[in-house]
């Protein structure tokens, strides 16, 4: 390993976006697929304990103190007691997996409505023989209910939420798999299904008329939010069907400008947000490759790109040195430099800079910048300096695994071929070496490790090939921060 004194290192403390990470995973269902779907979870999520169950009553009895995510099918359901499976199991979620094509687009009201049964859920999915199985959903349904737990405790760790409001279990089965996997352990998901629930969530108020600029910042979790996805007509008191989704939009766009707003919607009435909105057709071929490029470049999970008041994208930042020589630029008192720091001065306004790096790991540089509000020269002044100040610290920021400092990346190949990968585990599932390696300015090979769960020497061999890859391409093209 490379030496370092002890007095020229910086720790690294690793954003962990949920503290409480699902323990244990209980399935009691009717359905075969999803029983044999227990052996998806143990293989994608190795950390985690799967109880398959065939009795009702050993359910309902269930006990644990870990996180755990019950799932159920429609004929389940019904014949546990889902009060006391709550009342033993303080950190627990319940999920329906529902073979019901009425509960599969119908709004929470009508399906409770018809099927009682299903308001003992905390999360309901749809599945069927065809697109939705079991197996594709269950790792998603078990996601799903990791961030219900840690959103409901409201951890004091900073939080990234996309929060999506649709009111079909059908449409939330589709799109979720593809969302976790572009996220990757960087952010939680939350479901609404109402205007209502939705309201509560982002400014903990019932209507409109008490949201006030005071009390939506310290209530609610808006704040929190880095990705609006919403349909535009779901349930608003006794509308079923209304357009609440319009009314919702404005409101984001109003007290939380900073927050990019995808609309699922095929309907016509999504073409009026067509100017301040990402356009999302439901079931369009190509639509969710779409998505996730503009996921990557405008919530902060990506590179930070840079675009003038019509969208043409200017610059494209990808990591901290990309961001420090934009910022030169705008300090020069030229054309370009002055229109560059108006640009600048509006992403600051809308807290993008914090945003991107937050995403990225630079928490504590993120909590400094993120109450300012200079402008013009001011703002690139500030951002260069706490930026500079970073940078400098990059290379005494280490990785330490068992013991083990890591600076470089031949450290981190050599570390992942001689340690124990019970001691590498945990660094992997909780996106702490992608979290390191994107500090570093490795991105790209951050997002290559992102999905990567396992266990033994597999692990261990496969992350080390990965990173011996991106070594090579890095120096080859000289790209290495």
């Amino acid at each position: 390993m490379a030496a370092k004194t002890a007095t020229s290192e910086f720790p690294f403390v690793p954003r962990i976006i949920n503290p409480l990470k699902v323990g244990e995973a209980v399935i009691f269902a009717g359905e075969a697929r999803i029983r044999e779907s227990s052996q998806i979870l143990n293989e994608s999520m190795p950390w985690l304990k799967t109880e398959v169950f065939s009795n009702p009553r050993s359910v309902s009895d269930y006990t644990s103190d870990q996180v755990t995510v019950f799932v159920f099918d429609d004929t389940a359901l019904p014949l546990v007691d889902c009060e006391k499976i709550r009342a033993n199991n303080s950190d627990s979620v319940v999920v329906l997996l529902s073979a019901n094509a009425f509960v599969h687009c119908s709004p929470p009201q009508a399906a409770q409505k018809r099927y009682p049964y299903t308001a003992l859920a905390d999360l309901i999915f749809a599945y069927n023989t065809k697109d939705l199985v079991p197996p594709l959903l269950i790792t998603s349904v078990v996601r799903a209910g990791e961030d219900l737990i840690n959103i409901r405790k409201s951890s004091m760790v900073r939080r990234f939420i996309f929060l999506v409001v649709d009111d079909e279990p059908r449409w939330l089965s589709q799109f979720l798999p593809t969302l976790y996997k572009i996220i990757g352990q960087r952010a939680d998901v939350m479901v609404t299904r109402t205007y209502e629930e939705t309201l509560q969530f982002l400014f903990a108020v019932d209507e409109e008329s008490r949201i006030g600029s005071g009390h939506r910042r310290s209530h609610g979790h808006a704040d929190d939010v880095v990705c609006l996805i919403a349909d535009i007509f779901f349930p608003r008191g006794n509308q079923l069907d209304s357009d609440a989704g319009r009314d919702l939009i404005h409101l984001i766009t109003r007290h939380y400008p900073r927050i990019p707003v995808i609309v699922a919607s095929k309907a016509k009435e999504a073409g009026d947000f067509k100017n301040a909105a990402f356009l999302l057709p439901k079931g369009d071929p190509g639509s969710l490759e779409k998505l996730r490029d503009y996921i990557l470049d405008f919530s902060g999970l990506g590179d930070f790109p840079i675009c003038d008041k019509d969208g043409n994208e200017l610059h494209r930042i990808r990591n901290i040195h990309g961001l420090y020589e934009i910022l030169s630029k705008a300090e020069k008192n030229t054309r370009a430099g002055r229109e560059l720091r108006k640009i600048l001065e509006s992403y600051g306004q809308k807290d993008k800079f914090s945003t991107w790096l937050y995403m990225h790991s630079y928490r504590e540089l993120a909590d400094v910048l993120r109450p300012q509000r200079s402008q013009g020269r001011e703002l690139i002044s500030l951002l260069k300096k706490h930026l500079k100040e970073e940078i400098v610290r990059l290379n005494a920021t280490p990785l330490t695994i068992n013991g083990a400092k890591v600076f470089n990346l031949q450290d981190l190949v050599n570390l992942l071929r001689t340690v124990s990968p019970d001691k590498i585990q945990p660094f992997s599932d909780n996106d702490i070496i992608s979290s390191w390696l994107d500090r570093k300015g490795y991105s790209e090979l951050a997002e290559e490790l992102r999905p990567i769960h396992g266990s033994g020497a597999k692990l261990n061999e496969t992350l080390a090939s990965i990173v011996e890859k991106w070594q090579k391409l890095y120096a080859r093209k000289g790209a290495a921060p």
